[in-house]
């Protein structure tokens, strides 16, 4: 899962994400607020951990456009500012946590993961969606049990369509979280991760459905769906 983290102290920025890569996470830096700001509106996040007092702008105020935008990103504050009116202020604003600097980083990891099972509409760790199961912290898929072992991209189609199974995802929305990191997509290059998923999925009842002008829905075809509630 992908976390924008946007904070300006470099030792403390490096030493959180490299503790949050080891438990699974996709981290990317953001030391100003420009760049957060751009971030935020080019890529897709599952969660964001939020420094207030950035060199080119306040992190309040990037906290307020972002959902001025609708946007529902989890927002963890993370800040040395802990009066009272600034804790309101920043849940007021539209922050689902707040922490104070200095912090124990088990307490964080514990706050992030808490987030985002939220997030995932209460589920925990592991999402399932027939045989099809994935450790959402890990990143890793099982498939009637094994290892499903998948080239980086396709992995991160499926894990977009997982994230949001039995809902549409657009194709922009997948083609946001292939980009960090990974250059630009050639126009056709999504609908061949699809393709291929389809055929390493469908024997075992799962189904990639393409909404035309929508995007692309994961689910149990309707053999696979019976037995399922049989």
């Amino acid at each position: 899962m992908k976390i924008l983290l946007v904070e300006d102290d470099a030792a403390l920025a490096d030493g959180l994400q490299h503790s949050l890569a080891e438990i699974g996470f996709d981290v990317t830096l953001a030391t100003t607020f420009s760049f957060a700001d751009s971030a935020l509106r080019t890529q897709a996040y599952d969660l964001m951990i939020l420094d207030l007092g950035l060199p080119d702008g306040d992190g309040r105020d990037l906290l307020s456009q972002l959902r001025q935008r609708r946007s529902t990103l989890p927002v963890l504050i993370l800040t040395a500012r802990d009066g009272l009116n600034d804790r309101i202020g920043g849940l007021q604003l539209g922050a689902d946590d707040y922490m104070i600097k200095p912090f124990e980083l088990r307490e964080l990891e514990a706050r992030v993961q808490a987030l985002l099972r939220r997030s995932l509409g209460g589920h925990g760790r592991t999402l399932a969606l027939g045989p099809l199961r994935l450790d959402s912290f890990q990143h890793q898929f099982h498939l009637q049990e094994a290892p499903l072992l998948l080239p980086s991209r396709e992995h991160g189609v499926l894990e977009a369509l997982m994230l949001q199974a039995g809902r549409v995802v657009s194709k922009e929305r997948i083609a946001q979280r292939l980009a960090v990191g990974a250059g630009e997509l050639a126009d056709n290059a999504i609908e061949v991760y699809v393709h291929r998923l389809r055929r390493r999925l469908s024997p075992a009842g799962i189904r990639i459905r393409t909404l035309r002008g929508l995007g692309y829905l994961l689910e149990l075809d309707g053999d696979a769906a019976s037995r399922a509630e049989s």
